[in-house]
């Protein structure tokens, strides 16, 4: 039978809505999780997490970080990836060339993490006088911060753990190159495909090129790796879109049927797998998700920080939830412009508060 958008609509969410038994299964399934330092109400990764792992707790993953196989590091976001996946982009050949006398501060900076073992940004300011930069966004922050985050980019240094949010750096030791470039590629291709599948074919060539962040050096390839990914992976054409899926899956299969009789609400991460393509949200849910926390105030459609709303395999609003003082308040907005008239959809919405507010720690509730 033909695949249709309803279809895809269906196997987006159920391949991605899967329960894990542990917080390592969800991460290695995953194969990358996108991270942000926004907590509104927590931040992204957390968010995303919650839904797949039974019990788990805004901060679970940081304070676990540092016994996990897992990296903080560049792909085609910022994230949590396998240790394994994340050598395949090393080593990492920065597009920016350091001037001598830069590449000299991070040797010096380096010797200083290995005499140390692990070392907080504050103990490299108190021990080189680096004084302070421009950031990007136009602001100023310690040199020593922006150095440290070049180090890392370049795989000099890891992350290693977190002290209250700010990353602790220890020395990466230096590995060869994989042995088949290509090879590496289309693995990592593999993991981003089956992240954020069933994908149209202008998302699949923009994700695909997006790994060179993670793989600058690759940069030349990134044209042969869309061209073979595309080869190799299933498609079809539906409603004048050319469409890819991972090998194996089934988009028109009927077991994705149980999305759309799914009473459970899910409030999501603005960065969940689900909704994290913005073309595909609009062809799948037929209207435009902006993430509008870098937006002016009054230019804001949604919020600071608004929560896609799913339920019954549909995103059909929003929700912005704050936290403060140990109460949640949670404040939903509707793209039909009311709630569903459904008697089912209050009790959903009141149970997605109360997990949202176990999983922050806070009480009580508010929808």
């Amino acid at each position: 039978m033909p695949v249709t958008l309803d279809d895809l609509r269906r196997h987006a969410v159920a391949r991605s809505l899967f329960t894990a038994p542990s917080l390592p299964k969800a991460l290695a399934r995953f194969g990358f999780v996108q991270a942000d330092p926004i907590r509104a109400p927590a931040r992204a990764q957390d968010l995303t997490l919650r839904h797949r792992v039974p019990g788990y707790c805004a901060g679970d993953l940081e304070a676990r970080y540092a016994k996990l196989p897992i990296e903080e590091d560049f792909f085609v976001n910022y994230g949590f990836l396998p240790r394994e996946l994340a050598a395949l982009m090393h080593p990492r050949t920065a597009h920016t060339v350091w001037p001598k006398a830069r590449r000299a501060q991070a040797e010096a900076v380096l010797a200083f993490i290995r005499e140390r073992g692990v070392v907080h940004p504050k103990e490299v300011d108190a021990a080189f006088d680096h004084g302070r930069s421009k950031n990007w966004f136009g602001g100023n922050s310690r040199a020593s911060t922006q150095l440290l985050d070049g180090m890392h980019y370049r795989g000099l240094v890891r992350t290693a753990a977190r002290e209250g949010g700010v990353r602790l750096y220890a020395a990466r030791e230096p590995h060869a190159a994989p042995a088949d470039i290509d090879s590496a590629l289309d693995r990592l291709a593999d993991v981003a495909v089956n992240l954020y599948a069933p994908l149209p074919a202008k998302s699949l060539s923009m994700l695909l090129r997006r790994i060179r962040y993670g793989v600058p050096q690759a940069t030349p390839r990134m044209n042969a790796l869309v061209a073979r990914t595309q080869a190799r992976l299933p498609s079809a054409t539906v409603d004048g879109q050319r469409w890819y899926w991972p090998a194996g899956e089934n988009p028109a299969s009927r077991r994705h049927g149980a999305v759309d009789d799914d009473d459970t609400l899910r409030l999501l991460a603005p960065f969940d797998p689900i909704v994290w393509d913005r073309q595909r949200f609009e062809a799948l849910w037929g209207w435009a998700y902006r993430f509008e926390a870098y937006t002016p105030a009054p230019k804001r459609q949604r919020g600071y920080y608004a929560l896609p709303l799913l339920w019954r395999g549909r995103v059909i609003g929003w929700a912005n939830a704050s936290a403060a003082e140990g109460r949640l308040v949670v404040e939903p907005g509707f793209v039909a412009g009311r709630a569903p008239r459904d008697a089912a959809f209050k009790p959903a919405l009141r149970d997605e508060v109360d997990r949202l507010a176990q999983f922050l720690g806070s009480a009580p509730r508010s929808p």
